[in-house]
């Protein structure tokens, strides 16, 4: 099993971080580029927290064999002896191999460092930029760096020059690489900390407002007004670009230079705009330089950008439009059901997708019922209460985890009472949930993070692509200092312990921060207890009234505005439901028109075909006959009166599918799909 755990983590964390990116990203209209850099983003964040377990198990294992083999005379105080020298070392059945782990955290920290701090900065202009050619938009991408990346160096050459004329300073480059990763992990535990604040209040409070099913239908009649004020303002946006868009298509001609550049924002525009403008081209006149002003190539390239983000934008509206009415249908239909005597969950409207055969077969109306009706509630509750407790003991031990003698951070606690027994699984298991639990608070937090309509992650493969290299950028700068502060929680940092034990292949190549102590004793020690202040503004919802007071609408009880917009989302969504009801209605019409006549078209054409086999054999043996003075053929009425009865139309006939052309007006009787079979006119007098 040696380095089989290893190896089955990494594919499994692969697939995890590409499902992920399907479900928020668009693999068929995206650049690949952009899909690839923010893939391996997330990658190797979720890598360092699902293999930094494996980590802390192999030290401890490393620990104890130093330990063992090694005497009290021979250790020299060099190592801290954690076990005694006759005792036995079990080995941990993920234990990975020494000279691996140094390696993969090497590699995997500084690609990541690579990537928040250079490329994907970089790669977030590319991909806002609204130039035309790859040349242009790396162009835009560097001058709009240059501020971002003359700063950093800036700082970095200065100190450089301060330690050079300094003769107290004597670095090395391992000291200045440690002073970097210092700076870096420094801005990251700022970030960190007021992300933690709020994570770990709102998830558990937001687990046990979904057992309140009132609150939640509250709540989405709310996003409802909301989203649709959203969405109407994206549609005129979509408007306004189309409309300068349209006058600088029909300026710039066919002949024109820049009429390329003109096409390239045509492709960018939805179907319905390109056919709109493509009718209105006079592409045979040709254009004059003397008499009009065209715009030039950079104001181009801004329209560019513009519709770009306005089609982005108007696209996502709408389909968080059409889930979030799922989502209201589906609520009122759990509000509905809770009084039903049968127990048995009935839906107002079908799903629209296919559902799964073994889903329907286990996941009956009945099974449905008990689930959202009476179990689905309490197991929020208990999930809310199980939070809550996870992050009380967040909060203490963050408050605590400075302190060795006695060891008060409970995680550190834990840690060490199952060092003893040697207890590699629990010892994993009790690593990996507390990190991703302090992951789950911090990456809940930057998915729910919406700057201005700008920096927005939207599922359902709504996300655009600077939004996508933002949360890659985000996660590299977060990870690492995620994954300090657990380590010093848990009190596997040398730093924090104050032992002189072996380090965490991962602490190594951070490199002593005793280079800076400031940073080392006071900012990584004091500065994480911040995390109570937080917790207790999120509580009490500061933020969210600062927020309404500032304009912006946000969820509040006790707020008339949040009053007004809850009863003006409930009128939309009664709006919607009719809408949709009455097209439901109108296709079932129409299907139970077809069912009870369709059947009837082949027997009545058969037979129309049969009747006039009928008469035509009468007719020619006849022929030599004198007429009659009267005749009528009774087959011909009965089959034209059965054929004009299959043809009505059902109460909801659409009008506008019938064909007025008045060139095919001779055509006379009325198919299913809006047009009229011609009649043949040679045999209008076949019964006379």
């Amino acid at each position: 099993m040696s380095g089989a755990a290893l190896g089955l983590e990494i594919v499994f964390v692969f697939f995890l971080a590409l499902f992920l990116l399907h479900r928020y990203g668009d693999f068929k209209k995206q650049h690949r580029l952009v899909i690839i850099a923010t893939l391996l983003a997330w990658y190797l964040c979720f890598l360092i927290v699902f293999i930094l377990p494996l980590d802390v198990s192999t030290t401890i294992y490393n620990r104890c064999k130093l330990a063992v083999n090694s005497s009290p005379a021979e250790s020299n105080g060099s190592y801290v002896t954690l076990a005694p020298s006759k005792q036995k070392c079990f080995k941990p059945w993920s234990y990975i191999p020494d000279g691996i782990m140094p390696i993969f955290w090497r590699v995997v920290y500084w690609t990541s460092q690579f990537l928040t701090w250079i490329l994907l900065p970089f790669m977030q202009s590319y991909a806002r930029s609204g130039g035309f050619s790859i040349t242009g938009k790396i162009k835009t991408a560097l001058i709009e760096n240059a501020i971002y990346y003359g700063t950093y160096l800036l700082i970095f050459g200065a100190f450089l020059i301060y330690v050079a004329v300094n003769p107290n300073f004597n670095l090395q480059w391992n000291q200045l690489q440690t002073i970097g990763i210092a700076a870096a992990n420094t801005w990251g535990l700022f970030l960190l900390v007021l992300l933690l604040g709020y994570g770990l209040v709102e998830i558990p409070r937001s687990h046990w407002n979904g057992a309140k099913r009132g609150y939640l239908l509250m709540k989405t009649y709310f996003k409802a007004a909301k989203l649709m004020t959203e969405k109407a303002d994206a549609e005129e946006n979509l408007e306004d670009i189309m409309e300068e868009v349209r006058k600088v298509s029909e300026s710039i001609k066919y002949n024109h230079p820049l009429r390329k550049c003109v096409d390239t924002i045509l492709k960018k525009c939805p179907t319905e705009y390109q056919e709109r403008m493509g009718r209105n081209m006079d592409d045979y006149e040709d254009f004059d330089e003397r008499q009009n002003s065209y715009p030039s190539e950079k104001s181009l390239a801004k329209l560019h950008k513009q519709v770009i983000y306005s089609v982005q934008r108007h696209r996502r509206t709408q389909v968080q439009w059409q889930i979030l009415l799922e989502q209201a249908f589906y609520l009122e239909d759990v509000a509905k059901n809770e009084s039903s005597a049968t127990r048995q969950f009935v839906h107002t409207f079908h799903s629209q997708e296919p559902e799964n055969k073994i889903i329907q077969y286990f996941y009956t109306p009945t099974v449905e019922w008990y689930w959202e009706c009476l179990l689905r509630p309490w197991f929020y509750r208990v999930l809310a209460v199980v939070l809550a407790t996870f992050s009380v003991i967040v909060v203490w031990s963050e408050c605590t985890f400075f302190s060795t003698k006695p060891v008060l951070s409970l995680f550190a606690v834990f840690i060490q009472l199952a060092e003893k027994t040697y207890n590699y699984i629990y010892i994993e298991m009790a690593c990996f949930l507390t990190i991703f639990f302090l992951s789950i608070c911090v990456y809940s937090t930057v998915f729910r993070i919406r700057v201005f309509n700008y920096y927005y992650l939207a599922s359902h493969h709504q996300t655009d692509a600077y939004s996508l290299l933002f949360s890659g950028m985000l996660f590299c700068r977060l990870t690492p200092p995620l994954c300090l502060n657990f380590l010093g929680l848990t009190h596997m940092d040398a730093t924090i312990s104050h032992k002189n034990t072996q380090p965490t292949a991962y602490t190594s190549i951070m490199g002593s921060m005793r280079v800076l102590s400031f940073i080392a004793d006071g900012f990584y020690i004091y500065y994480p207890m911040l995390v109570v202040i937080l917790c207790i503004a999120t509580y009490f919802s500061l933020g969210t009234r600062c927020l309404n007071l500032l304009g912006f609408q946000q969820f509040m009880g006790d707020s008339e505005m949040t009053s007004d917009l809850i009863d003006e989302g409930k009128e939309l969504i009664r709006r919607e439901k009719r809408k949709r009801q009455r097209q439901e209605e109108g296709e079932n019409r129409r299907r139970e028109w077809k069912e009870r006549y369709g059947n009837r078209d082949d027997s009545t054409r058969s037979r129309a075909v049969h009747t006039d086999q009928k008469e035509s054999s009468f007719s020619e043996t006849n022929a030599n006959r004198p007429l009659s003075k009267y005749t009528r053929s009774n087959g011909r009425t009965e089959r034209d009166r059965i054929e004009l009865l299959q043809d009505a139309e059902p109460l909801d006939f659409n009008a506008d599918s019938v064909n007025d052309d008045p060139l095919e007006s001779d055509s006379g009787r009325y198919q299913p799909g809006g047009r009229y079979l011609s009649m043949s006119r040679s045999k209008i007098f076949d019964d006379v």
